[in-house]
């Protein structure tokens, strides 16, 4: 059974602030409802609190085709849609066949400071956080005394402050991730001031900070609500950070990631027993694995970003949509020959996470814009694990997760094997064995100590999480995304794949904004 937050999105208030560039991004409301009105009672809050966890699943607040984010399709507008063309179109595991302006420029690696999608993924993440901001602002013991909201009701909404500062901080992390330098804002920052930039490295500071405090005052691990953040989604967090450092910092820590990685462990999550269950229509069932996800509702949040891009764009050729709990696929992502290439046979038959359908594909691609060229994905599937239909065959009931154990697991695995202290090799190769037992259902596909290897971590963290939004960063963290010791087909955008400038470990901020903003410099040579 869904939780209530999913259910609150379809009751959002109409709380709106303007991201159109940064130099806008701490104001209070501009529509009819003042915050003075908004905050004025527990059941305001709980509102405003539910738009800063809905922001994360809706790209308005009337469903689909409306948009917080100004100057970028609504429909395209979607947080987790926006963040997994960045993460994944530019990589090895994912092409696109549409011409929409920009999208081609991700896998071609040939992106600008005005690439629409980028723009949109950027001011989303700034929105997010504007919302955020301005909660934990008004959350304040004076603010709240001063609206007579006192015992139980405050001591609610101070620790939903606390779960927004875990959003905030999420979202910092995105950008320090694809951005590495943005303007930053807190809720201390004065109404209207134009925020400065911070470097990549301060972030990290910052994010660790807010995460090391947030876990002594978020929700136990396991104990909060489905798809709302506990002490595990901080400790989840840093150990991702803490994994990539030495890309944001210049300094290892990977005992660190150990550290947090062991933390979740510990915390009682055990793997979701099949893995074709994890992206099903009824994955709200998988609290066991998952750790913090966003969640979609075919009726209550419906968009064209999120889960539901995942599903119908994966649709096309001669695949019947009915099969994966659609009423149509928009015939546009697949991957290239290096993901089914790392799987022992396309079909599954042997590791079951290979999810690629090859009727009537070819696993070549001569032409990105036609569909059929490379294999098609069926991961996210509309479907329950009875084989039946999700709510809706036009939106999607797949929860995405944010965190999941399985990338716990090969944290600490990779952690071990790049130095770090606190862990061991034959725990880190129980863990991967057991992600292939799942993977195998039986002990088939379990490797030995001496096959652990930092390579043999990558390819399976691609067999594990492909299309999930990690292999941007993995590439970057292993020197492959921009050079030529690995290529993939159309890297670069030639056929057989390029370097390009390590300049592009890194995107542009957007033009509008270090136009508008005097505060901000761009990322070298864009």
């Amino acid at each position: 059974m869904r939780h209530t937050i999913a259910y609150l999105f379809s009751a959002i208030i109409s709380i709106s602030f303007l991201a159109g560039c940064t130099k806008d991004l701490d104001r209070t409301p501009t529509n009819a409802k003042t915050a003075e009105e908004v905050y004025s009672t527990p059941e305001g809050y709980m509102q405003a609190f539910t738009k800063v966890y809905g922001s994360f699943a809706m790209t308005g607040n009337n469903g689909e085709g409306s948009g917080d984010i100004q100057g970028i399709d609504p429909g395209t507008s979607d947080f987790f849609r926006l963040f997994w063309n960045a993460q994944e179109l530019s990589t090895d595991e994912a092409v696109v066949s549409w011409g929409d302006a920009g999208i081609q420029d991700f896998h071609n690696m040939n992106w600008t400071a005005s690439n629409p999608f980028l723009t949109g993924l950027y001011y989303r993440s700034l929105y997010q956080i504007s919302l955020a901001n301005d909660f934990i602002r008004q959350s304040t013991d004076e603010k709240l005394s001063s609206r007579g909201i006192k015992g139980a009701d405050a001591e609610k909404i101070k620790g939903y402050a606390q779960e927004a500062r875990f959003l905030r901080a999420y979202q910092y992390w995105v950008l320090m991730d694809l951005f590495g330098n943005p303007p930053f804002v807190t809720e201390k920052d004065n109404i209207g001031d134009i925020p400065v930039q911070i470097s990549r490295s301060d972030l990290f500071n910052y994010v660790e900070s807010e995460l090391k405090d947030l876990e002594n005052t978020l929700p136990n691990a396991r104990s909060n609500e489905y798809g709302r953040a506990d002490r595990a989604a901080a400790w989840a967090l840093l150990a991702r950070v803490y994994l990539n450092a030495k890309v944001y910092t210049g300094q290892e820590r990977y005992s660190d990631a150990i550290t947090y990685a062991n933390k979740v462990i510990s915390a009682g999550y055990s793997l979701t027993p099949d893995y074709r269950w994890l992206m099903l229509a009824d994955n709200d069932k998988n609290t066991d694995e998952f750790i913090l996800t966003i969640n979609y509702d075919g009726l209550n949040t419906k968009n064209y970003g999120g889960s539901t891009y995942l599903t119908h764009a994966s649709v096309g050729g001669s695949m019947n949509a009915n099969d994966y709990g659609v009423g149509g696929g928009w015939a546009g992502l697949r991957t290239t020959r290096n993901i089914p290439n790392l799987f022992p046979d396309y079909t599954g038959d042997a590791d079951k996470r290979a999810q690629f359908y090859t009727a009537g594909q070819n696993i070549d691609i001569d032409d990105q814009s036609v569909f059929t060229d490379g294999f098609a994905v069926y991961k996210f599937r509309n479907l329950k694990r009875d084989g039946t239909v999700g709510k809706s065959l036009d939106f999607s009931d797949i929860d995405i997760p944010i965190f999941r154990l399985g990338e716990i697991y090969l944290i600490y695995a990779e952690a071990v094997l790049r130095g770090g202290t606190g862990g061991d090799n034959a725990t880190a190769l129980g863990y991967i064995n057991a992600l292939r037992q799942r993977a195998y259902g039986d002990n088939s596909g379990n490797i030995n100590q001496g096959d652990l290897t930092l390579d043999f971590i990558l390819d399976e963290r691609a067999r594990e999480l492909y299309w999930e939004g990690y292999r941007r960063s993995d590439l970057i963290r292993y020197g492959k995304f921009t050079t030529n010791s690995y290529l993939w087909p159309w890297k670069g955008g030639v056929k057989s794949g390029t370097a390009v400038a390590d300049y592009r470990n890194l995107y542009p901020l957007p033009l509008k904004d270090v136009a508008a903003n005097p505060n901000l410099d761009q990322n070298p040579n864009y």
